[in-house]
């Protein structure tokens, strides 16, 4: 039986250490820095028997590993890599050794690349060492040197404290590479193999035994030599892979979750129309079973047992964040349903748990409360708070977030979040239109955003919709947005702009747009395609120039990525330039504001200097431009980002704010 729950159901006595809010004393509004500064943790894990909590902490432009007693939060060890390198990935693999890996930063707006160095040390220090890196070290380290070979953990064996399973993938072609499968030691790096992926471009799930049994293999080649998602599904008998389905053939994509440690293999299924379905996968004939399918969202996120042998639930987000429950007689589906239940309109996540199940993180967050952690003992039935995620905030005087959709011009229903000032009626507010980037894949979630946070408490609504190409709606709705950047995506921003001034949430004469990325080309564009809904706008590390994005930037660098500009934006010149801001600054008629990072490599400085250099020309220069040395694809540092957002709120001051006419 399935149940359908929201956060805010159930109820459950709980006991919490509850911290003072902060009060901004003497204070209309909080100021700028409260909401730029980093977060005081990222992710969160306890250790398998409790004892110990380790935490990323961002510093900016790097991260770094903090561990901690659980019983009083004394920092033990603070893990920092050299060379501005960041700790990414981190796992706990016996009840006192952690493992990590490497990454570096390229931007507010773009994930992290993995350098593929990787490091274990113990709870408290001791014991360091680099597991696998790059170049030279003495003569008891050379073992530990790799190629060109890329690792991922696959699996921490929580019977065993000195291993771990890691999947290796090596480069054969230009975008090939070939899969194995790798048993480690986390103190002397010596790696077994276990097997191979049956070709190129492989990603290897294991079964109940810790052996390889399936993997799933990608292309981006059509018969063309196109781009196209393509995947196929092999398993592995006697040593011997064998085919199990292939998207070529029926149109639909399996893809491996998890082996359970009762032999339960969960995947998802996804036949490029509807949102991908979840199930369970019969190992004998490859069979699919329907566990769960939303006709609109993606899963989000799942819920398993502590124990991690049962899928309990899984989240989706439309909207707002709905939870369905798979198994809601299992013990820890009761558990789960009655913490939601005590933080009322809010979402709650097992972050981790020990190894019996007995004690568990739970982490805590709304539209309005940035993140908060908890200690949840089972045998106590309570739960102890452990840290804010951003204290210098007042959750009280956060904007709330209203999740809403509306049908697009072309007959489609685009989903989206309109954030309204804390204390304002909701009515007649002077709004801002925020874009997100991509456009191909990342979306608006329901969450704290400080971003949208810092303009609500300056009075303005904003508005975030997930227009066609934005992901957590299938595959299908994701294609829409290729080779509508300039038309079907700047129709769904429009289309949920003219809502929000038609129920009357926003003046339709105070509204600006405003977006980073992607988000920063539709806020030339959006202008462009509708003369005359907004009064000003603001680009952030934005693209404007679609053919110089064909030349230079880190996607072109790449056959794969130059088939996906393909297939994004075709190959006609003259389209590129209809669908180029920069082709086209004399239609944008209002004032602009530009900012670029001087170090980013997704879209260059050169582009924001193409958009004002076409604006001067056009007699529109914009009132200022911001080339931020030391940045990259949005700003990390603090300083520069009180700059950025005290020039970015003066200037909608003085066209829909209180300084305007």
């Amino acid at each position: 039986m399935e149940k359908t729950m929201s956060p805010i159901r159930g109820v459950v006595a709980l006991a919490f250490l509850a911290c003072a809010p902060f009060a901004a004393a003497g204070k209309d509004v909080q100021p700028i820095k409260d909401f730029v500064e980093h977060p005081s943790f990222g992710s969160a894990k306890i250790s398998p028997k409790g004892e110990y909590l380790a935490i990323t902490v961002d510093r900016g432009d790097q991260d770094v590993l903090t561990v901690m007693r659980t019983s009083d939060l004394n920092i033990l060890k603070v893990n920092i890599l050299p060379d501005k390198k960041s700790v990414g990935s981190f796992y706990w693999t016996s009840p006192d050794r952690l493992m990590f890996n490497a990454v570096r930063k390229m931007g507010g707006y773009a994930q992290p690349f993995a350098t593929g160095e990787w490091y274990a040390v113990n709870a408290d220090g001791s014991q360091p060492r680099p597991l696998i890196f790059y170049g030279t070290r003495d003569a008891t380290q050379r073992g530990k040197a790799v190629g060109a070979e890329r690792f991922s953990l696959l699996d921490t064996l929580t019977q065993d404290d000195e291993n771990v399973i890691m999947q290796v993938t090596s480069p054969r072609s230009v975008d090939g590479s070939g899969t194995e499968i790798v048993r480690m030691d986390t103190v002397s790096g010596r790696r077994t193999s276990l097997g191979r992926a049956p070709k190129e471009n492989c990603s290897v799930a294991l079964d109940a035994a810790k052996l390889p049994r399936f993997a799933v293999c990608y292309s981006s080649k059509n018969e063309d030599g196109e781009f196209d998602e393509r995947t196929e599904l092999y398993r592995r008998d006697d040593k011997a892979w064998t085919l199990v389905n292939a998207s070529r053939s029926d149109g639909k994509h399996l893809d491996i979750i998890t082996t359970t440690t009762n032999g339960t293999v969960y995947a998802s299924q996804d036949d490029g129309k509807a949102p991908a379905a979840v199930g369970t996968l019969d190992t004998a004939t490859g069979e699919f079973k329907l566990l769960f399918q939303d006709p609109v969202a993606e899963v989000s996120d799942y819920i398993w047992s502590t124990d991690e042998s049962t899928l309990i639930g899984v989240v989706t987000q439309a909207g707002a964040p709905a939870i369905k429950l798979l198994d809601e007689t299992h013990p820890d589906a009761e558990t789960y349903a009655s913490l939601a239940g005590a933080f009322e309109g809010q979402m709650v996540d097992f972050s981790s748990y020990t190894q019996d199940g007995k004690k568990v993180i739970v982490s805590v967050y709304s539209d309005s409360n940035p993140g908060e952690l908890y200690l949840y003992d089972r045998d106590a039935g309570k739960a102890r708070f452990l840290m804010q995620r951003r204290p210098q905030l007042d959750k009280a005087r956060m904007g709330s977030v209203k999740p809403f959709n509306v049908a697009t011009r072309d007959g489609k229903r685009v989903y989206g979040y309109l954030t309204l000032p804390h204390g304002s009626n909701g009515k007649n507010l002077p709004l801002i239109v925020n874009p997100h980037g991509g456009p191909i894949g990342p979306r608006d979630n329901w969450a704290f955003n400080w971003e949208t946070q810092l303009l609500a408490s300056r009075g303005y609504a904003v508005l975030q919709v997930n227009y066609r190409g934005s992901g957590g709606f299938g595959k299908a709705f994701r294609d829409a947005g290729h080779t509508q950047w300039a038309q079907g995506i700047q129709n769904d921003i429009l289309d949920a702009t003219q809502w929000a001034i038609q129920n009357g949430y926003a003046n339709k004469d105070r509204v600006c747009i405003y977006g980073g990325s992607f988000g920063g080309y539709s806020s030339l564009m959006a202008p462009i395609r509708a003369p005359g809904v907004f009064k000003c706008t603001f680009g952030y590390v934005g693209v404007y120039d679609i053919d110089m994005m064909f030349k230079k930037g880190d996607i072109p660098e790449t056959e794969s990525g130059q088939r996906f500009l393909r297939r994004t934006h075709g190959t006609d010149a003259k389209v590129w330039a209809e669908n180029s801001p920069a082709k086209r600054a004399g239609e944008v008629k209002i004032p602009v504001y530009l900012a670029a990072g001087a170090r980013d490599v997704r879209t260059p400085p050169e582009q924001t200097e193409l958009m004002n250099k076409a604006l001067v020309a056009a007699g529109n220069p914009p009132e200022g431009m911001i080339i931020q040395s030391g940045e990259m694809h949005g700003f990390y540092d603090v300083e520069n980002r009180i700059k950025l957002y005290e020039a970015m709120l003066a200037f909608f001051s003085r066209h829909i704010g209180d300084d305007a006419n």
